[in-house]
Order: structure tokens, then sequence, then C-alpha cells
């Protein structure tokens, strides 16, 4: 997608020129990935903030004919290490990516280049705040493939008394595999019985039983986005505190939700979900933040959380994510993708919300 890569490092080079900065040395490669496409494992960017035809992109020979199909558009050097490499390109005030630069690194930046090098960071990760069409689009797919994935588990009774907690997990990732995904998002949680209280638990050779909540945190990897959510069942027979907990935290959830407005500040949105669950009186089982960004990471900015900073704006995709977790019993959290909008948020993540007793 020349024409989407071109049009960021456009607002980019926007942002240069208010900084006073003549060139940006992008080194991180997942913002290098959404600047021009490409997907190896080693390169560099230089964007000069006046004009795009002398913007250098840099990689090694492993990826000479790679980078040739993924980024058509800029002018290519083939060297190593590309840091310096393209440091040495450039005048005037540079600036770098200050936050992922190691110290190491910095120093070879500084024997390299003959510009002053000036601290620059989150330039592009302030731009990946607020996703474009297609990136939204990657997003929807990478969700769809995990609903698909999930509601296929569930019809052919991958949850059922008698699977481990792993075999579950290698069954949900395999399915996403087979709906579309190019692998798992992250490392698939299933957290059965009392392990489902544990809200980053890693599944083990636990064995579902009836009666047990379990609950299933997961996401599709598609373009290089990622999808995230949760869903939280019973096993057989459902215990009126297990509902209870369950409606709970989908009040919570759809309070959350429905907070998810353009200007709203990222901590209120917190409040909002938090509010529902310190009012049943379970504040302190509800154990970290509502949400975070999702997107090319699958945890980035911004964090909805009691201390998060900012506000939300069209085109950021979140999660909303509130558990109840009662230590040796069990727990339950419910979590969507959702892009913000103007009007209401776009909800990406499909599966049904309501308590599922499989």
């Amino acid at each position: 997608m020349p024409e989407t890569h071109a049009r960021r490092r456009s607002l980019l080079r926007a942002e240069l020129r208010a900084k006073e900065l003549d060139a940006l040395l992008v080194t991180d490669l997942l913002n290098l990935r959404y600047l021009t496409g490409f997907t190896g494992s080693n390169g560099a960017l230089l964007v000069n903030a006046e004009d795009d035809a002398r913007s250098l992109f840099c990689t090694d020979g492993r990826y000479l004919t790679q980078s040739e199909t993924q980024v058509p558009d800029l002018e290519r050097v083939i060297d190593r290490p590309c840091d310096a490499a393209l440091a040495k390109k450039a005048n005037g005030r540079l600036g770098f990516e200050s936050h992922k630069v190691t110290v190491d690194g910095l120093d070879l930046l500084e024997e390299a280049a003959d510009a002053e090098l000036v601290r620059a960071a989150g330039l592009v990760e302030q731009l990946r705040l607020i996703k474009d069409e297609d990136e939204v689009e990657a997003l929807r797919m990478a969700c769809a493939a995990a609903d698909r994935a999930l509601a296929a588990l569930v019809e052919h009774g991958g949850l059922r008394p008698g699977r481990t907690e792993l075999e579950v997990a290698r069954d949900l990732e395999n399915r996403m595999l087979e709906h579309g995904a190019a692998g798992p998002a992250f490392e698939t949680i299933v957290a059965a019985g009392a392990n489902s209280a544990v809200p980053h638990h890693r599944p083990t050779a636990a064995v579902l039983r009836t009666g047990d909540f379990v609950k299933l945190d997961f996401g599709a990897l598609v373009d290089g986005y990622h999808s995230d959510m949760t869903r939280t069942f019973v096993i057989g027979d459902a215990a009126d505190w297990q509902r209870e907990i369950y409606e709970l935290v989908a009040a919570a959830q759809a309070a959350g939700r429905g907070a998810l407005a353009v200007g709203t500040k990222v901590s209120d949105v917190d409040a909002a979900a938090r509010a529902v669950i310190e009012a049943a009186g379970h504040g302190e089982h509800f154990l970290h933040g509502l949400g975070h960004g999702v997107g090319l990471q699958v945890h980035e900015a911004p964090a909805l959380s009691k201390v998060g900073v900012g506000t939300l704006a069209a085109g950021m995709a979140v999660t909303v994510e509130p558990g109840v977790y009662l230590a040796g019993r069990g727990g339950v959290r419910i979590e969507d993708t959702l892009v913000v909008r103007a009007g209401a948020p776009e909800l990406l993540t499909l599966t049904t919300k309501d308590l599922v007793v499989v």
C-alpha cells in the first residue's frame, strides 16, 4: 500500500517541521512497518522533513528482493548497520527515537552522524494512536478470525469436562489459523475453575470440570494487526454466585463501552466501569486497568486506567475488559476490541456477551 505509507510519512513530515527537525531516523521495526510496509527483521528509515523524495530506506542484502516489493516508493540503501548508514547521510537537526535507542546505539550514532542529534521520542507512536481505515480493516479481519474460531471451538465441543487448559488453548489457536489468522496475537489464556481468578494465568494441564468458570483471553494476528477478546463460560450448570458475578462484570463492561466518546478522558472511561463494580462491593477484586490501545502491538497507547493520561479521539482502537476475580473460587472477564467513532464506538469483536453455559 505505497499510497497509505506515503500518506503516513506526509503526516510525520508535518510533525518534523513543527519541531524544527530536518529529518527523523526511524529504527523501531514496528514504526518502520507502519511508515513503509517493510516486515523484515533489519531496517531503518530516514524521513526527510521537506521532501519524501529525499527520504531513504535501508536494509541489508538478505532483504534485497523483499524490500523491492514492500518498499517500491523510496530510494534504498543496502548496508549495515542501517542506523549508522543513514545517520551518515543526514544534515542539520536529526531526530532519533530516543525511547528505543540503547546507550551503545547512541554512541554509534554519534560516531556516524555529522548532524545534530535531537531526542524525538514517540513521534510515530503518536500518529499510530489514530488508526486509518486500512488499519481498522485489518483489525476487523483479525477480530473476525477470532470470533469464528471461538464459535467453531464451542460448536465442536471444545469446552468440555476432561480437556486440559493446554488442549483448549492449542485447539483455539489452530482454529484461528484455519479462519485466516497468520498466528495468535499473543499466548492464549485458558483458565479453568480457580485459575480463572488469576488475570493472566498461563494454561496448564489443569482439567476442565463441570461447574467451572472457563476464561478465554485470546486474539488473532492479521496483516500485523492484533485482535484481543475475552469471554468467560461456565461448564455444566452455573451457580447463583457465578451468575451474579458474571452479570456484574457485564454491566461494568457495558458502562465502559458506553463511555467511549470523543473527547472523554481515558481515566474517566476506566472510572465509568470501575464505579459499577465498586458499587457492588467488589472494587478490590478488579485488579487491573479497564483497557488499552491495540494495533501493531497488542498493548499500546492509550491506557484506559486510573492513571491513564489523555483523551479519546476518533480512530483510536481500544479494548474494554473489566474483571472480577475471587481468589480460590473463580473470576470473570469480558473484553471487546472497539474503535472510537464520532458517534457510538464500532464494535469489532462480535461474539455474544451473554453468559454461555456449555
